[in-house]
């Protein structure tokens, strides 16, 4: 057995998740919405399967969705994009960054990684060979520093992975942010992975800035997007990789010897809703922000201190002002008294440098949030 993968234990989602099921918990652990997702990219999807093609795709993806991807973020983030040399798709956004890791990273290259962090980065890393370089981000903001930074980058930095909406933490990284990673990158010759799935799913009239669109990094830079993730279609698997060519020819390799093509009908469908109207996008950001400070609200009445949620579909609250210093016993306590699944976020770091943070997400219907609230009212945990 490899023992990068053998070695690793049953992933806190899955733990949390099975606890649910025994104890007919509120699941606000795993992050997917409530809602089925846009009946017409579904009915578009559906439509492909019956009367489209449905044998092998071409291997960078439909031409089709290749365009629609190319205009949307054109329109949405003012990105240049060549459909046919700077667009790919693969089969979700987890496969693109394995895709890419196993192109650009090297045995011994260094990768800096942002912990608090999604959890297949660091065995993705590890099985290309890389060496992990970690600037752990702590609460309540979870910002960058020029200092945390120059800890990490050295002569052998190759790959920076860097999350923007971020999960866990629900932070959305700014221009400065963004400059300061950037002036980073250029100067240790690094490339910069970024998985930007969350990049519609943000708050209080922001607007996602990519990494790509920067001058000083539209050669360096491989931006990741999510299909599920724009459309809360989280099953779907569709993800839309971006980068300059002499980049993208390297990633298209890998992506041909790991999964080679995406499911056509489900390309078909995306092409389409990446064309629907602003308004669809406006309206899915003001429904979810209505849950996210629908819950907020509650939980505060409640006595919880919650930190700030700029975008995703998740809340984190500190337990450190409940008494509480371990994150995983408490959610533990949390679904097995209260009834309520969530997510310890020490999960989210290599060595759990952070304990009194847990995540929840919001992005439910209102009668499972106020379930919730209502368990954790009469139920706190001991």
């Amino acid at each position: 057995m490899n023992p990068i993968l053998s070695a690793l234990p049953t992933t806190v989602f899955e733990t949390m998740s099975q606890l649910a099921r025994e104890t007919g918990a509120v699941n606000l652990g795993q992050g997917f919405p409530d809602d089925p997702g846009p009946e017409d990219v579904r009915r578009k999807a559906a439509d492909a399967v019956l009367n489209g093609w449905n044998q092998y795709p071409p291997m960078m993806g439909l031409p089709e969705l290749r365009q629609a991807a190319a205009t949307h973020y054109k329109h949405w983030q003012g990105l240049d994009l060549d459909p046919a040399t700077e667009v790919m798709v693969t089969s979700g956004a987890t496969e693109a960054i394995a895709g890419a890791l196993m192109a650009l990273v090297t045995p011994g290259d260094e990768v800096v990684l942002f912990e608090p962090m999604y959890d297949a980065y660091l065995p993705l890393v590890r099985r290309a060979g890389g060496i992990p370089k970690f600037v752990t981000l702590t609460p309540p903001h979870f910002g960058l520093t020029e200092e945390a930074l120059a800890k990490a980058f050295s002569p052998k930095t190759k790959v920076v992975l860097f999350n923007n909406p971020q999960n866990p933490t629900a932070t959305i990284f700014g221009e400065a942010d963004l400059a300061l990673l950037a002036d980073f990158c250029v100067r240790h010759d690094a490339i910069a992975i970024c998985d930007e799935v969350w990049e519609h799913v943000v708050f209080d009239g922001r607007r996602h800035a990519s990494v790509l669109g920067r001058p000083e990094m539209r050669e360096r830079t491989v931006k990741i997007s999510s299909a599920g993730k724009i459309f809360s279609l989280t099953g779907w698997k569709v993800g839309l990789v971006m980068a300059a060519p002499a980049i993208m020819r390297v990633l298209a390799k890998a992506h041909q010897f790991i999964t080679f093509t995406t499911p056509p009908n489900l390309q078909a469908a995306v092409a389409y809703g990446l064309g629907k109207e602003d308004g669809y996008f406006d309206g899915m950001r003001a429904d979810f922000q209505r849950s996210r400070d629908r819950f907020a609200s509650g939980l505060r009445d409640l006595g919880f201190t919650v930190l700030p949620s700029a975008g995703t579909y998740f809340l984190n609250v500190d337990i450190a002002p409940l008494g509480e210093t371990d994150d995983v016993d408490f959610c533990r306590r949390l679904v097995t008294e209260s009834g309520v699944a969530a997510i310890p976020v020490s999960a989210f770091y290599a060595e759990g440098a952070v304990r009194n943070v847990v995540r929840f997400c919001f992005a439910k219907h209102d009668a499972t949030l106020d379930a919730a609230l209502e368990r954790l009212a009469h139920r706190r945990p001991r």
